[in-house]
């Protein structure tokens, strides 16, 4: 098993390692998936069906991106 690490930015930015990015096949302006399961999280490329769900869940959630959202919930 091979370990990559990346540092956050303040805007909670990751630069994603080089060898993962050969490995997934990832080029600028892919979108990637994480899966989530309890403490584990897998990085893959999104699928077109990810892109799909996560696309039609936008609209839904535009009430939580007021400046007051941001910073209520910045530190969590």
């Amino acid at each position: 098993m091979q370990t990559a690490i990346s540092k956050l930015t303040k805007k909670y930015q990751a630069t994603v390692p080089e060898v993962v990015r050969k490995k997934l096949g990832l080029s600028a302006g892919d979108v990637i998936a994480f899966e989530i399961d309890n403490d584990i999280i897998k990085l893959r490329k999104a699928r077109p069906i990810d892109i799909e769900f996560s696309s039609a869940l936008v609209p839904t959630l535009s009430e939580w991106e007021s400046q007051n959202d941001e910073e209520a919930y910045y530190d969590l």
